[in-house]
């Protein structure tokens, strides 16, 4: 496995979607290679990130605003 071929299925791999097979060659590759084990730790932190950063709560003003704003626009289009 090539590192293309590492990175390419890493967000399978985080989802445990890969074949058991597909598993073996990729834990095998990040073992032998610091790149692909940093590029890894890195994925897993961006993802971390986002997930937190998707949890924080809309004020109600925004919300309220962004409500107007889409209907307006609809209304526009008509």
């Amino acid at each position: 496995m090539t590192c293309k071929d590492a990175i390419a299925i890493l967000a399978d791999y985080l989802e445990s979607t890969l074949s058991p097979e597909l598993i073996e060659k990729l834990e095998e590759h990040l073992s032998g290679c610091p790149a692909c084990r940093a590029y890894l730790a890195t994925y897993r932190k961006a993802r971390a990130m986002a997930a937190d950063a998707s949890r924080i709560e809309m004020p109600e003003e925004m919300k309220t605003r962004l409500r107007e704003f889409l209907l307006a626009r609809l209304r526009e289009e008509r």
